[in-house]
């Protein structure tokens, strides 16, 4: 199955010129193969914006939904992508990646769990939970959105849901270069998943983002990966390549849960 990470600097707050761009790129990534895209963390609106994220968020079925499923439908591929959504039930603002099935149909949701830093605190209230791993062309696919995948204990978790694959859009900076480096491969190997990690690029309003974007294999070695400017990325994943990997590393197996429970408890 090929997947797609679309590393974009995007427009900042402008989210019809970004739903205009995503029908040209999901054309492009269907005519490669691409069986689902990805797109960065707060694509949708754009991530640096300050204030203006109240006005922007939008409920999971808004406009924009709509017009991604009819994207979708258009040219027959997947889409999953970062925004700012607004649970009309609360009033609060949640920063979520909503994946869309080619047939425009929902097929699954997550709300950042880790929120990083003062501004998306200010901005975003966290996800109470992960969501369960979803079928999609014979994998497991689990979501994740930026600083969770710098916690272990998010892919483990997602890993023993099942999941063959993460996706992770992500907003970057580029003084973390540590992450799509290492953390994010070491993510691959230890828990025998592949991770779609998918960068913005260039500069939102003073912010700089690093790009780097990658599709890591189950060894943690990158099957496709991008630098710091715009970019389509098209990489491709199979299961016997996780099968045979398994047996060099067999962490999941030899795991010796009864010793780990002091990953629950809460340190001082």
């Amino acid at each position: 199955m090929k997947l797609a990470l679309w590393q974009t600097a995007g427009f900042p707050a402008d989210v019809a010129a970004n739903l205009a761009a995503l029908d040209g790129t999901a054309h492009s990534a269907a005519a490669a193969g691409a069986a689902l895209l990805l797109c960065p963390e707060c694509w949708l609106c754009g991530y640096n914006i300050g204030d203006a994220v109240t006005a922007l968020a939008q409920s999971r079925d808004g406009p924009a939904a709509q017009r991604i499923a009819a994207i979708a439908r258009q040219h027959g591929i997947a889409i999953a992508y970062g925004y700012a959504e607004r649970d009309p039930a609360t009033g609060q603002i949640h920063n979520s990646v909503q994946v869309i099935a080619a047939d425009g149909a929902a097929l699954s949701h997550y709300r950042k769990t880790h929120l990083f830093g003062r501004d998306e605190r200010a901005c975003y209230r966290p996800g109470i939970r992960f969501e369960t791993p979803f079928d999609f062309g014979g994998f497991k696919i689990g979501l994740l959105i930026c600083y969770d995948i710098e916690f272990p204990e998010c892919a483990r978790s997602l890993a023993l849901l099942g999941a063959d694959i993460l996706l992770v859009p992500t907003a970057l900076t580029d003084e973390y270069a540590a992450v799509p480096d290492f953390l994010v491969p070491a993510r691959s190997v230890e828990n025998q998943i592949h991770v779609a990690y998918c960068n913005h690029a260039g500069v939102e309003n003073g912010m700089r983002f690093l790009g780097g974007s990658c599709l890591t294999g189950i060894d943690g070695k990158a099957l496709v990966s991008a630098g710091t400017e715009d970019a389509l990325l098209i990489g491709e994943i199979n299961r016997r390549a996780r099968d045979a990997a398994a047996l060099t590393y067999p962490y999941r197996t030899d795991r010796r849960p009864e010793l780990y429970g002091l990953l629950n408890s809460k340190s001082d």
